[in-house]
């Protein structure tokens, strides 16, 4: 149930002296887009009668029923910190609707909520928090964007060494303009390379924050002369970007995944859960890690979680145990990267745990063992699979687990798969850097 109303939004607008809204959403892709409105038209889009042409967003629809609208969730409301003086400038995440009145199948938003539904019908509230990684590159003199990092820092490097820091603090600054809570900060493992963690919130509202990050990364980025990346392998030899994602689920308000009893401290739920996403994983990959990018992170020696396994002791599984209890219980997924829809994201990965413990699903036994010191013999001889090497392999685990691709819907996953494989023929038929200086003198 929403925290503020129409008349609240209205009010709180006039007050702040908002000139412009923009109404956000995400396509299937996960990139966001908006329709940008003035004030003037503000009543009319809290009532959902903003229209926009969903026959131009990728994956949304057929030029014969291209209309769709826009339905701003009101507790979303809030104002972006620049152009102030001009007059403040808010946004509102929205759900996509049909003319008919009926929430649009291939809004991943509206995927996320039905999700979110069934876990409430299971008498659980979903909360997550992310940790997004980004790289900050140098512009060239036309303004483009390079693979030239701005410092030459390394974890938690500080200034002079790290000198995306300013960009990164007023990142964190605007951010909390917005009421984010943003728990930590700092410099990651490679040159250029920045992460910003938020405090865990009930999971729609971290995919909206996810959204919103991104976006304003970007736009302060530009403020010093810098572009942000969300890529998750830009540089080779240097380690990827991340989106790790602490999951937890609350039952009467009490965290649903701790047991006291438990040598572990963990509840029968966390386990069903952690089995849940390792046996759904190789399917959620296609869409936690999205594009071909993604997969050139997924490699042994970066740091990457490529082992299908659970751990609460190191950080080579796929999914880790914090040592938090009590109420910061959770489970930590680690091969998901900052390139995935933010909402199909969350709702596969927090479908496949709730499918772990409809099914008790038993996760098996932790490994203790540093997993990138064993050899390949050693992990089979111990059961330890690993997550697709290419995006299509992905797309077929995808294509094979049911749970996952109901999850989706029709619409989503044929659209997504589409997509999938024209990048996919669009890359193989590419002549790439690599085979130039391969080949060209060789042969």
């Amino acid at each position: 149930m929403s925290r503020m109303s129409k008349r609240d939004v209205l009010k709180k607008a006039d007050e702040l002296n908002v000139k412009f809204v923009r109404l956000q959403f995400v396509d299937i892709l996960g990139i966001i887009k908006n329709v940008a409105i003035t004030i003037d038209q503000l009543e009319t889009a809290l009532n959902g009668e903003i229209m926009f042409d969903g026959s131009s967003i990728e994956g949304f629809t057929r030029i014969h029923e291209s209309d769709m609208y826009l339905k701003p969730d009101y507790d979303t409301f809030a104002i972006f910190p620049w152009h102030k003086e001009e007059g403040s400038i808010a946004r509102l995440m929205c759900d996509v609707y049909t003319p008919e009145g009926e929430p649009f199948i291939g809004c991943p938003r509206t995927t996320l909520k039905k999700v979110i539904k069934e876990a409430e019908e299971m008498g659980y509230e979903m909360h997550a928090g992310p940790e997004p990684e980004f790289f900050l590159f140098e512009k060239d003199n036309d303004g483009n964007p390079t693979t030239i990092t701005n410092d030459n820092g390394g974890y938690f490097d500080l200034s002079p060494v790290d000198l995306g820091e300013k960009a990164r603090r007023d990142i964190v600054l605007a951010l909390q303009e917005m009421d984010f809570e943003v728990e930590a900060s700092h410099h990651e493992v490679a040159p250029g390379q920045h992460e910003i963690d938020f405090k865990y919130t009930p999971v729609l509202q971290t995919a909206d924050n996810v959204a919103t990050f991104k976006f304003v990364t970007k736009r302060i980025a530009m403020e010093h002369n810098l572009h942000a990346t969300f890529m998750p392998k830009p540089i080779f030899g240097e380690n990827g970007s991340g989106m790790h994602v602490h999951q937890s689920l609350f039952k009467d308000g009490k965290n649903a995944f701790y047991d006291p009893e438990d040598e572990l401290g963990l509840s029968e739920i966390a386990y069903h859960y952690i089995g849940g996403l390792l046996k759904h994983s190789k399917a959620f990959t296609a869409i936690t890690n999205p594009i071909i990018n993604s997969y050139k992170r997924l490699l042994p020696g970066y740091e990457a979680p490529v082992y299908i396994t659970w751990s609460t002791q190191n950080r080579s599984a796929l999914v880790r145990v914090p040592s938090a209890r009590k109420d910061a219980t959770r489970l930590e997924l680690r091969n998901p990267d900052p390139s995935a829809n933010p909402y199909l994201a969350m709702a596969v990965t927090l479908k496949a745990g709730l499918d772990g413990i409809k099914n008790e699903i038993d996760p098996g036994e932790q490994t203790t063992d540093n997993i990138f010191d064993l050899d390949s013999i050693e992990r089979q001889q111990r059961g330890i699979d690993s997550l697709p090497g290419d995006i299509m392999k992905a797309v077929e685990y995808l294509n094979n687990d049911k749970v996952i691709k109901d999850t989706l819907g029709q619409h989503i996953y044929e659209h997504f798969v589409v997509a999938k494989e024209v990048e996919w023929h669009e890359y193989g038929t590419k002549v790439h850097n690599w085979e130039l200086d391969q080949y060209l003198m060789k042969y």
